[in-house]
């Protein structure tokens, strides 16, 4: 009795996680849309970054940042350099005469640390944090603050565009899928009340709700939006504040990227309890569905693979635990490759087992810690990340069914 019972029950909570939830929430959000109020006024912004050897494509960032179709009156660039070792402090200095201003920390400490001190010294009403990889789209600025209008408004995260590439790969075909499919979620989870944590590529918040972080933090894009959202006020996700990237080009970097996003995932829940108390956080339902079952992923699959194989000789049994072995192989197919052109019947499989295998390492290294709060760069095939400000065709362009 007790194998049957861990089967379905784990059967049940990964389906939940992958299907159930999205499901839910999108249902939920079209009987039950909270539309914030409108506002016409722009309100004066300061745009963050933190941005460590950066040397090669932070002028091209700061001149998208002054490219946006924003009253630059009421913009100022604020670039953090985080213990930076080639130019990127003398490249970003000169642009000085521009509204930019430049703080160099000579030790590199992390993001986490570097914004506690450079949040005082931001002016604007608003404080847009963003990354030196992305492009921002000319109408991003505008879109991602006028939310703001709505004092229930809290902070508003925008939307990250993985762009096409020339041949598509089984890896960034399989996480085009997984990223459309966020997209998805997060915008239903907006309508309905706020989103859980926001992209760090482009994310707003107001300046006076900033409470220091600890400096070893590895999601400020989640911590900080879930502490305003604790606060009473709502976290939105806004489709026209566009951030431009590259998916990632090769497993290894995708696999790098997602053990340290999924890392800071179990450092969140350690630190912050509050997130699994039902009284405590309102986004509790929301929490533990998007967040918190899929940290829990690679425990299900082993006990939905460790039940079957002592079920197996029951008919029913013996499919699913066949089924098991096709998902499997095709995970394999698509490792394989990975390098190379693969289909959507490889890429997902491959997919859903390298997240999940990512989020067994990145428990085992925080466990141990040995997961570094500064970021680690994965070896890239080619130059920095030049993706269009503008149009042009994207994976993110269509919306998870």
């Amino acid at each position: 009795m007790v194998a049957p019972a861990l089967f379905w029950i784990s059967v049940l909570l990964i389906g939940y996680a992958y299907f159930g939830y999205p499901l839910l929430i999108r249902i939920w959000a079209a009987s039950r849309t909270r539309r914030p109020a409108a506002g016409r006024d722009l309100p004066a912004v300061s745009v963050v970054i933190v941005a460590h050897d950066e040397g090669a494509r932070i002028a091209a960032r700061i001149e998208n940042l002054l490219a946006l179709d924003y009253p630059m009156d009421r913009v100022e660039i604020v670039v953090g350099s985080d213990g930076s070792t080639d130019d990127t402090v003398a490249r970003a200095r000169a642009f000085l005469g521009e509204g930019v201003r430049v703080v160099d920390f000579k030790e590199r400490r992390g993001k986490a640390a570097a914004l506690d001190d450079l949040f005082p010294l931001c002016r604007g009403e608003i404080v847009v944090l963003a990354d030196a990889r992305q492009r921002f789209d000319v109408k991003a600025l505008e879109a991602l603050v006028r939310p703001f209008a709505d004092p229930a408004v809290g902070a508003v995260g925008g939307e990250l565009i993985l762009a096409d590439r020339s041949e598509e790969t089984a890896v960034s075909r399989g996480m085009g899928l997984y990223w459309r499919c966020e997209t998805s979620i997060r915008m239903s989870e907006s309508r309905v009340d706020s989103t859980v944590g926001a992209s760090g590529a482009i994310y707003a918040i107001r300046r006076g709700l900033f409470e220091p972080i600890p400096k070893d933090t590895i999601l400020d894009d989640v911590l900080i939006p879930l502490r305003i959202a604790r606060r009473g006020y709502r976290v939105l996700f806004e489709a026209g504040a566009r951030a431009y990237d590259r998916p990632a080009e090769t497993p290894r970097q995708e696999f790098v990227r997602k053990i340290r996003t999924i890392a800071g995932n179990f450092q969140l829940f350690a630190r912050e309890p509050w997130l699994l108390h039902p009284r405590r956080n309102r986004l509790w339902l929301q929490t533990v569905s998007h967040k918190g079952l899929r940290l829990l992923g690679p425990l299900l699959l082993a006990t939905i693979l460790g039940s079957n194989l002592l079920l197996a000789g029951r008919p029913f049994y013996n499919w699913t635990l066949f089924a098991q072995g096709i998902f499997c192989a095709a995970a394999l197919g698509g490792a394989l490759a990975g390098a190379g052109r693969g289909g959507a019947l490889l890429a997902v499989p491959y997919t859903v087992c390298l997240l999940n295998w990512a989020t067994a390492v990145a428990f085992f290294r925080l466990l141990t810690r040995r997961q570094r709060v500064t970021w680690e760069r994965a070896p890239s095939g080619s130059g920095p990340d030049r993706a269009a400000t503008r149009g042009g065709r994207s994976v993110a362009a269509r919306r998870c069914p």
